[in-house]
């Protein structure tokens, strides 16, 4: 896969795998027993079924989606940024190794770069593309609407399948980062499943 030979060539430490399984093993291996765990909004982790795992090793998940008012949802993201380990996907992989996120709110892409000393991101298959272009396309165009769809936010882009450059109050797309080598304190990890694997 030529994205993990770039990946490489820019700090990136990149495995590529064939099975869920194998990127669940990979994350395992990774996590010590007790560590508190940051997981970004990510249909990819969900995907895995990797958290009953972490939690049966008395790991503390900090997972804003299990937040049970806006309130505790606000302090899981925060803390996110401090966890010891950051589970998450990106929106796009390029082939020349650039790592693609939009965000609404921020703490996915806060986390990714600074904080958690330990960054774990799982990309399926469908998130590599080409070059920057493509993968913008894929965030505004594939990424967003269906994520606007599962989330009902109400935003043009889940009701017309595509990006209009709204203004709309649950914009999902209000911040964009591009991680183009590994940030200087950062572990960074990229697992590339050969499966198609979230949004």
């Amino acid at each position: 896969m030529r994205a993990r030979a770039a990946l490489e060539e820019h700090g990136i430490r990149t495995q590529v795998v064939d099975t869920l399984e194998e990127a669940k093993a990979l994350i395992l291996e990774r996590v010590q027993p007790g560590q508190r765990i940051g997981i970004g909004g990510s249909q990819t982790i969900e995907q895995l079924g990797v958290v009953p795992e972490l939690e049966s090793r008395g790991c503390q998940i900090l997972w804003h989606w299990r937040g049970r008012s806006p309130e505790e949802v606000l302090a899981l993201r925060r803390a996110q940024l401090t966890a010891d380990v950051f589970l998450a996907s990106s929106n796009a992989v390029t082939e020349d190794g650039r790592l693609v996120n939009v965000d609404g709110v921020g703490n996915r892409v806060g986390a990714m770069v600074f904080g958690p000393p330990k960054v774990i991101l799982v990309c399926g298959q469908n998130k590599v593309v080409p070059d920057l272009a493509a993968a913008l396309d894929r965030v505004h165009n594939v990424a967003a609407p269906q994520n606007g769809r599962r989330l009902k936010t109400g935003t043009p882009c889940a009701v017309a399948g595509r990006c209009t450059d709204c203004d709309s109050p649950g914009r999902m797309c209000s911040v964009t980062v591009i991680i183009e080598r590994r940030p200087q304190k950062t572990d960074l990890e990229v697992i590339l499943v050969r499966k198609e694997l979230g949004y």
